[in-house]
C-alpha cells in the first residue's frame, strides 16, 4: 500500500501531459477557438445563398438550388499533390460499395477551392475516379464536379466551417466532407479519407430526416494527425503509446490497491 501515493502521483502527471497532447489537432469544434487550418463544425447551420458554382456543362447556378436530396458535400483542388486524391478515392469506394443509390438516395458536389482552375480540370477529374468504381453509370450521375468564383468559395468554406491556407502554389487543407439535409442544413460532417459504409448511410438517412449528428471518428482523428509538410495524415504515436501507458499503469495502480492481502502464518 506504500506504492500507491507514488503511482497516484504518476498518474497525475500523465492525465496532464496526455491532456496537452492533440491541442494543435486540424479538427476542431465551435467551442474552441477556430484554426487556421482544419474543420469548424457547424452543425444545423445552413448554406447561405449567393454561393455560384460552375458545373462541366457550362452552366452557372446556385449551390442551393441543387440541393433537393441529402448530399455530400466536399471541397478540393483538382491538383493538389497530397491528401485531395485518397479522399476522393475514399469517396468513390464507399460509393461504390454502399447499398445507396446515387442521384436518387443522395448526391455528391466536388468544388474546387482554387479559383484558378478549369472545367476541363474538373472534367479529367471526374473521369479519373470514375474508372476506379464498378458503379460508373450510376455513380456518373450522382457525383457532380464544380469549380468556383473566389467569393463564391470564401462565402462556401467559411459556412461549413472547412479552414485552408495557400503555400506558394499549392494549399494546406484538411480532409473532411460535409452531409447536408435537402432543406440546406448542415448535418454532419465525416473526416478523413476512410469512411465506412455504415457511417455514410447513416449519414445519408439522417440528413434525409433532417437530423444533425456528431462525428464518429473522434477516436481517428486522436490517433492520427495531419502532417502539413508530408500532406498526409499520420499515426501519432505520441499520443497513442501515452494512452497505452496511461492505461496500464491505472490498472497497476488499482491491482496494488485492491489486491488482497496475505494472511500472515
Amino acid at each position: 500500500m506504500r506504492l500507491a501515493p507514488k503511482l497516484l502521483v504518476f498518474l497525475f502527471i500523465l492525465l496532464f501531459q496526455l491532456s496537452s497532447f492533440g491541442q494543435k489537432t486540424i479538427f476542431n469544434d465551435e467551442s474552441s477557438k477556430d484554426p487556421e487550418i482544419g474543420v469548424v463544425e457547424h452543425l444545423d447551420e445552413y448554406l447561405p445563398d449567393g454561393i455560384y458554382i460552375t458545373g462541366i456543362d457550362s452552366q452557372r447556378v446556385l449551390l442551393t438550388d441543387l440541393i433537393d436530396k441529402p448530399t455530400i458535400l466536399n471541397f478540393v483542388y483538382y491538383r493538389c499533390p497530397g491528401i485531395c486524391s485518397p479522399l476522393m478515392e475514399g469517396l468513390a469506394e464507399v460509393m461504390d460499395r454502399s447499398d445507396l443509390k446515387p442521384n436518387e438516395d443522395y448526391q455528391v458536389l466536388t468544388i474546387s477551392f482554387d479559383p484558378t482552375e478549369t472545367l476541363d480540370l474538373a472534367q479529367r477529374k471526374k473521369t479519373n475516379y470514375l474508372n476506379l468504381v464498378n458503379k460508373k453509370e450510376s455513380i456518373a450521375k450522382g457525383w457532380h464536379f464544380y469549380i468556383s468564383d473566389s467569393a463564391s468559395i470564401a462565402k462556401a468554406t467559411n459556412a461549413v466551417g472547412f479552414k485552408y491556407k495557400r503555400v506558394g502554389n499549392d494549399f494546406t487543407h484538411a480532409a473532411s466532407v460535409m452531409v447536408i439535409s435537402p432543406d440546406g442544413k448542415i448535418t454532419r460532417y465525416l473526416n478523413g479519407i476512410y469512411f465506412l459504409p455504415f457511417e455514410f448511410k447513416m449519414a445519408v438517412i439522417e440528413a434525409n430526416k433532417g437530423q444533425s449528428g456528431p462525428t464518429i471518428n473522434k477516436i481517428l482523428q486522436f490517433c492520427y494527425s495531419y502532417d502539413p509538410e508530408g500532406q498526409t495524415y499520420v499515426l501519432n504515436v505520441t499520443k497513442v503509446a501515452g494512452s497505452i501507458i496511461l492505461f496500464f499503469a491505472l490498472f497497476i495502480f488499482l491491482y496494488l490497491v485492491f489486491k488482497p492481502k496475505r494472511k500472515k502464518v
